[in-house]
């Protein structure tokens, strides 16, 4: 008999054994290329929002392995792009409860705000892609200002990323007389997406710690955790105790980020096609508004509304100098805007044809014939074809309105596009660089790869392409100025 206790208690010990070593339950993983830290993440469960109920989040569970999602193949819509790349989970409870019954009571939410969002949204994503970020963070501009560029806060915060002037100053965002990057939303994204990797760094890889964080300064939410500590109480964020505004916003971003996911419950999702509607231009030099609209077609207006960074007609002569432009990449290439400033030769490679060259550039063969003196149809390997007739950007892009002395750029800059290349079966670094003629450091570079990188098929690449070099044409230049000068009304 005191055998069989003796066996009875051995197996009971073994059994809790057991049970404390089991082997944890994988975590969901946040983003395909991102590493991330597996603590203090909710799990809210697909049911319908009257279902939810307040529950007791779980102690953390530490994941045995980083399980790569199989990546989906790229959408059409970008708003299914970014839903099949949410991946923050949230445990039940009656904030978020409270955030989803909210945002199914105004429908046209964000039809309404992605309106303002959609020159921009595109070009966020892929920032957070580059950076291996969770995709949530593309909605945050959405709780934090609706997407108005312009708002100001009653703490001063500016912005689509509500930036205060200190931490934009630190993550490198520029702001004088002439500009305020807090408004510029693609320079504010870059500031906050790096504050956010900070926090995210600072708080042992908790996002919701570091969202907090965003919101209401690190300090507060340090002090937060450090009390629960001594209290012997759990640090995750909805234990915290936190103003009011804080405790608001993270179930603002889960509750935004569910319905994306889950528009079936009642919530619209918006339509967005999957590609740059704008292109960000960088200009190269001290530019006026109206000169850039002149020459590319653009009204002023809708250039300012697009670059609501610049504060005056001017862009400040120490930079920045980018402009975002309302036109798609496709359609800028076949502008003659940039046809004419950007693309004044081109080099014949492998299985080109005179017609198919001429069809790119929007040309007819005999005019390529032409105007590149040939007799035939014939082309070689390495030929330079003139597809244009370039007549290069004035030296000058301001007007002289005679009262300001800031009228020469200060360093010599060529003017450069940006645009994308999905990366096709065979492509390497070297071949495309050689066919945009770019430095295959500098793609390297642009992309965040090294020099010897595999690339994959179906990549996005990001190019800037530099404007053509072309011959000097001083007379047309001063006329094309003159005639713009005449055709302004000069401020009194």
């Amino acid at each position: 008999m005191r055998g069989l206790c003796l066996i009875f208690a051995c197996i009971l010990m073994f059994g809790c054994s057991s049970t404390e070593n089991a082997e944890p339950v994988e975590a969901p993983q946040i983003f395909t290329h991102f590493e991330p830290s597996y603590e203090n993440q909710i799990d809210l469960e697909p049911a319908e929002p009257k279902q939810l109920q307040q529950a007791k989040p779980a102690p953390p569970v530490k994941a045995k392995k980083n399980v790569v999602k199989k990546r989906l193949a790229k959408a059409k819509n970008l708003w299914v792009h970014i839903a099949n790349n949410l991946h923050f989970t949230v445990y039940q409870n009656r904030a978020l409860k409270k955030r989803i019954n909210w945002y199914l009571k105004q429908p046209n939410y964000l039809p309404t705000v992605n309106k303002r969002a959609a020159p921009y949204l595109y070009h966020i994503v892929k920032k957070i892609e580059q950076k291996r970020l969770p995709m949530e963070l593309a909605l945050l501009p959405f709780v934090e200002s609706d997407f108005r560029p312009t708002i100001a806060s009653s703490q001063q915060a500016v912005g689509v990323w509500q930036l205060v002037a200190a931490t934009a100053h630190h993550f490198g965002v520029k702001s004088d007389q002439w500009y305020d990057g807090r408004q510029d939303v693609l320079a504010s994204t870059d500031a906050a997406l790096e504050y956010l990797s900070y926090l995210h760094k600072r708080f042992d890889g908790d996002w919701l710690h570091a969202l907090a964080a965003y919101n209401s300064g690190e300090g507060r939410v340090k002090r937060a955790i450090e009390r629960n500590k001594k209290r012997g109480k759990s640090t995750d964020y909805f234990s915290l105790k936190l103003p009011k505004e804080t405790a608001d916003y993270v179930p603002k971003l889960l509750a935004l980020s569910y319905l994306v996911k889950h528009p079936q419950k009642g919530f619209k999702r918006p339509k967005l096609a999957n590609k740059p509607i704008t292109t960000l231009m960088n200009i190269g030099q001290q530019f006026d508004f109206s000169v850039i609209a002149k020459l590319s077609g653009v009204g002023s207006k809708q250039l300012h509304a697009l670059n609501q960074g610049y504060l005056k007609n001017q862009s400040s002569p120490n930079g920045p100098h980018s402009l975002l432009l309302p036109i798609g990449q496709e359609a800028l290439l076949k502008s003659q805007f940039f046809k004419s400033n950007f693309a004044g030769e081109y080099i014949v490679k492998k299985n080109d044809t005179l017609y198919s060259i001429a069809r790119r550039f929007s040309m007819s063969v005999s005019a390529l014939k032409q105007l590149n003196g040939k007799q035939n149809n014939m082309i070689g390997i390495g030929e330079k074809l003139f597809v244009g007739q370039p007549k290069t950007l004035p030296k000058s892009l301001t007007i002289d309105y005679q009262i300001s002395p800031y009228l020469e750029p200060q360093e010599v800059v060529i003017p450069t596009i940006e645009i994308d290349y999905e990366v096709k079966q065979g492509d390497s670094l070297w071949s495309i660089s050689q066919l945009y003629e770019v430095p295959h450091s500098d793609l390297a570079k642009w992309n965040n790869l090294s020099a010897s990188s595999i690339l994959k098929p179906g990549t996005q690449l990001t190019l800037f392409i530099p404007q053509a070099e072309q011959p000097k044409q001083p007379q047309q230049k001063q006329d094309l100025l003159q005639d713009l000068q005449k055709s302004l009304i000069q401020p009194r």
